[in-house]
C-alpha cells in the first residue's frame, strides 16, 4: 500500500454531529480526527509506516495533502544511532482517545518500534472552533541502556504546493539592538527552496510563529511550545510540488535512561483563508482557548504602577505616597520593581529601605483596593548573596550582566529546589498577587559538568526542566498569583510562554511610538493581552502619550505620581477610565493592522469585537504629514447601521457598515504627535 494516499474528498463533507471527534478504522489502521473546522488524516501503512495523509478546512474547503513520493509524520526525532520519521516501521501497541474541553478530542497512539528499542506515544487533537491540529510525541527509551536524544522536529509537515507562489510573515521580538519593536518580514518564497528562518526563543530574534499563504489566500499558520532556541523553516521545493516545514530544537543532546522518556515540545499547525490579519486571528483565538493561561479576572487586563520610574531607589515613603495616587487615579495593580530586595538572589526586603517591613507596603496597597506585585529576576544571583556565597558552583557558565548579578543554571537540581522554596517563601511573606518575572535571557547557557543536567543540553534542560520546572512548581504551590513574563523586555515571545503567564511585555519602556510599533507586530502571532505596555515619565501626560498605551495588554504607568498636580491626576483618571471601558472590547476582538507606526507619518491599528458588533481604533500622528486622515475601518458588517464617535473630538454621527468600510472615517489630528481613538458602535 502507498505511503502517500490522496484525501478523499468525502472528508470535505463530514459532519461533526456530536463534536469533535476521531475515527479509527482498522481495516486500513487510518485515524481521521474531525471537528466542525477541520479533518486531518493519518495512517499506519500496511508495510508499518506511519504518515500524515491530510489537514483540511472544512469551512473553506482548503485541502493541503501529502506529497506523492515525499510523505511526512509527525513523527520525527533522532534518538542514539536510530532515526524515527517516516521511514521508520513501527507496529500498533494501543490506541485511545480523551475528550477536552473546550469541546476537543484528544487521540494516542501507541506504537513499537520493530527493532525493540524504543515506544512512541502520539497525540493529536481538534477542537471545535478551531481550524488547528495540535501534536506531541513521547518517546520511551526501551532499549536498556542510556539514549541521547540529539535532534527533535517540532513541525515536520511536507504539503502539496498546488504550484503555487508563497509568501511568508515573520515577526521580531524585541531587543536592545535596532532593529527592537516587533518588525515583521513578508517574504515571496523562492521555488527553489530558498528557507524562510525563524530563529525562537529566549533571547533570540524571532517570535515563535509563522505564517504563509498562496496567491489564491489559502494559509497555514504554525507555532512551537518551546521557550529555548529553534531553528524554524519554510521552503518551497517547486520542482517536486513541496511545501516543507521544520523545527529544530538547538543544541540538543538529552540523556534518557532505560525506561525513561523524553518528550518533543508540542506544536500546531493551523489553516486560514484571508490575509495574515486573518493568520493572526485564527491563531489568537486557538491560543486563547487551549494554550493560555487564564485571565485572572473580567477586568484584566490591569491598569498598574511599577516603580521602575525610581529606577532601583525606592523605599517604604516613596511607595506608599505613589499607591495613594495610583488608587486614587484608577490603578488596579501596584508593581514593586527592581530594588526591593536586599540584593538580586537574596530575596528578603531590605530592612534599611522597609523599616516597617515591606508586607506593610503591601498591605496599604490590599487596602487601596490594589492588587501587590513584586520583581523577581528568578535565574540572576548578585555573586555577594548568600545563596552564591554558599554555593558559587550554582551559576551557569555563560553570564549575562544582569544588573551585575551572575546568572544561575536552573535546570541544576539544588538550584532549583532552593529557587521554589524562595519563591514561594516569597509570596508567602509579602502577600504577593502578581509576580513580575525578569532577567536576562531566562534559558541559559550551561556546560558545567558538575551540574545534573547534562553539559551538552543546557538548552533543552534550562528550558523544560529548568524554568518550566521552576515557574510551574511556584504556580503548582500558589495558584493564586499570577505571572507576567518579561526577559529584559519582550525576548521570549512563544507559544510555550503564554500557558505560565498571563500576559507579557512587549518593549521595555522605550516611549510611546516605540509601544505602538511593538503592539502592531506583537498582535500578529499573539492576543492583544499578551502585548503589555510601559509608559514611562519622559512621555508626559498627553492625549498622544496616553492613547499610545491604549490598545493591547496591561497599561503600565512608571510616571512619579506623586508629584502630580491636581488637572494632571483629572487628566490621568479620565484616560483610565477610557482604557477600563474599551479593554474588554479589544481583547475579545480580531485586530486589523491598517497602517504601520512610523517616525514620519500616521498609523492606525484596529479591533473589530463579532459578539458586540463593534469596532475600536487607534490613530496616532507623528511628524510631517496633515492634519485629516482618512481611516478605512475593516470587519464590519455591510447591511448594520453603526455610531461612530471619538474621544477627542466631540464629532458623532450614524451611517452603514458599507459606507464607512468603503468611504472611511475622517479623524481630525490637528498636530504633529496627536491621536484619535475611533469607536463604532452597533445601533
Amino acid at each position: 500500500m502507498s505511503r502517500n494516499l490522496a484525501i478523499s474528498t468525502a472528508l470535505l463533507t463530514v459532519p461533526a454531529l456530536f463534536g469533535a471527534q476521531s475515527a479509527y478504522d482498522p481495516a486500513v489502521r487510518t485515524w481521521t480526527l474531525t471537528s466542525d473546522q477541520v479533518a486531518a488524516s493519518f495512517q499506519l501503512t500496511s508495510q508499518g509506516f506511519f504518515v500524515a495523509q491530510s489537514f483540511v478546512n472544512l469551512q473553506s474547503g482548503d485541502q493541503w495533502n501529502a506529497v506523492p513520493g515525499h510523505a511526512s509524520s509527525p513523527i520525527q526525532f533522532i534518538a542514539g544511532r536510530d532515526t524515527f520519521d517516516v521511514n521508520r516501521q513501527y507496529n500498533l501497541v494501543d490506541q485511545y482517545t480523551q475528550s477536552l474541553q473546550p469541546s476537543g478530542v484528544r487521540q494516542y497512539i501507541v506504537l513499537g518500534d520493530l527493532t525493540g528499542v524504543a515506544q512512541i506515544t502520539l497525540t493529536l487533537e481538534v477542537y471545535d472552533g478551531q481550524p488547528a491540529l495540535r501534536y506531541a510525541t513521547t518517546y520511551r527509551n526501551t532499549s536498556g541502556a542510556t539514549v541521547y536524544v540529539t535532534a527533535a522536529n517540532m513541525l515536520p509537515w511536507i504539503f502539496w504546493d498546488q504550484g503555487m507562489r508563497y509568501t511568508a510573515l515573520v515577526v521580531n521580538q524585541w531587543s536592545v539592538d535596532p532593529p527592537e519593536d516587533f518588525e515583521q518580514t513578508q517574504t515571496l518564497m523562492d521555488p527553489g527552496g530558498t528557507a524562510v528562518e525563524v530563529q525562537s526563543g529566549s533571547g533570540q530574534k524571532h517570535c515563535g510563529w509563522l505564517a504563509v499563504h498562496d496567491s489564491n489566500l489559502r494559509g497555514l499558520f504554525a507555532g512551537w511550545e518551546f521557550d529555548g532556541s529553534a531553528k524554524t523553516t519554510v521552503l518551497q521545493l517547486g520542482a517536486t510540488n513541496q511545501l516543507q516545514f521544520s523545527s529544530a530544537v538547538l543544541n540538543l543532546h538529552h540523556p534518557v535512561l532505560p525506561s525513561g522518556t523524553f518528550d518533543v515540545p508540542a506544536g500546531f499547525i493551523g489553516s486560514f483563508h484571508g490575509d495574515f490579519d486573518e493568520a493572526g486571528y485564527r491563531t489568537q483565538a486557538f491560543m486563547e482557548a487551549v494554550l493560555a493561561k487564564a485571565k485572572p479576572g473580567s477586568n484584566f487586563p490591569y491598569v498598574s504602577w511599577d516603580s521602575w520610574g525610581y529606577t532601583d531607589q525606592i523605599n517604604e515613603q516613596i511607595l506608599l505616597q505613589n499607591a495613594a495616587v495610583a488608587a486614587k487615579a484608577g490603578a488596579e495593580l501596584f508593581v514593586v520593581d527592581l530594588g526591593w530586595a536586599q540584593a538580586i538572589g537574596n530575596w528578603y526586603a531590605d530592612p534599611t529601605k522597609f523599616p516597617h517591613g515591606l508586607a506593610a507596603v503591601s498591605s496599604y496597597v490590599h487596602s487601596l483596593g490594589m492588587k501587590f506585585g513584586l520583581h523577581f529576576a528568578l535565574t540572576e544571583a548578585d555573586p555577594a548573596s548568600p545563596v552564591l556565597q554558599a554555593h558559587p558552583d550554582w551559576t551557569s557558565s555563560e553570564q549575562d550582566g544582569y544588573h551585575g548579578a551572575s546568572s544561575l543554571c536552573l535546570s541544576n537540581q539544588p538550584t532549583q529546589e532552593w529557587l521554589i522554596q524562595q519563591g514561594i517563601r516569597m509570596i508567602d511573606d509579602y502577600s504577593v498577587d502578581w509576580i513580575l518575572q525578569d532577567g536576562a535571557n531566562v534559558v541559559k547557557q550551561c556546560t558545567k559538568t558538575t551540574h545534573t543536567h547534562d553539559p551538552a543540553d543546557s538548552n533543552y534542560s534550562n528550558s523544560v526542566n529548568g524554568l518550566n520546572y521552576v515557574v510551574s512548581a511556584i504556580q503548582a504551590a500558589r495558584p493564586n498569583t499570577v505571572w507576567e513574563n518579561c526577559e529584559n523586555g519582550g525576548n521570549m515571545m512563544t507559544f510555550n510562554m503564554v500557558k505560565s503567564y498571563v500576559t507579557s511585555i512587549t518593549n521595555d519602556a522605550s516611549g510611546a511610538l516605540q509601544s505602538r510599533q511593538a503592539v502592531y507586530g506583537a498582535t500578529y502571532p499573539f492576543s492583544p493581552r499578551f502585548a503589555d505596555r510601559y509608559m514611562p515619565d519622559s512621555d508626559g501626560l498627553t492625549d498622544y502619550a496616553t492613547q499610545s498605551y491604549r490598545f493591547g495588554g496591561p497599561w503600565v504607568l512608571m510616571d512619579q505620581l506623586a508629584g502630580l498636580d491636581a488637572a494632571q491626576l483629572k487628566f490621568l483618571q479620565a484616560q483610565i477610565q477610557d482604557y477600563k471601558n474599551g479593554r474588554a472590547s479589544i481583547n475579545g476582538s480580531k485586530v486589523y493592522h491598517i497602517l504601520a507606526p512610523s517616525q514620519n507619518g500616521n498609523d492606525a491599528i484596529q479591533s473589530y469585537n463579532a459578539t458586540l458588533d463593534s469596532a475600536t481604533a487607534v490613530i496616532t500622528r507623528t511628524q510631517s504629514v496633515g492634519p485629516m486622515y482618512t481611516f478605512k475601518p475593516q470587519g464590519l458588517n455591510p447591511a448594520q447601521q453603526y455610531t461612530v464617535t471619538f474621544e477627542v473630538s466631540s464629532t458623532a454621527y450614524s451611517t452603514t457598515g458599507a459606507q464607512l468600510m468603503a468611504d472611511g472615517v475622517r479623524v481630525t489630528l490637528p498636530t504633529e504627535y496627536s491621536s484619535e481613538v475611533v469607536h463604532i458602535d452597533r445601533q
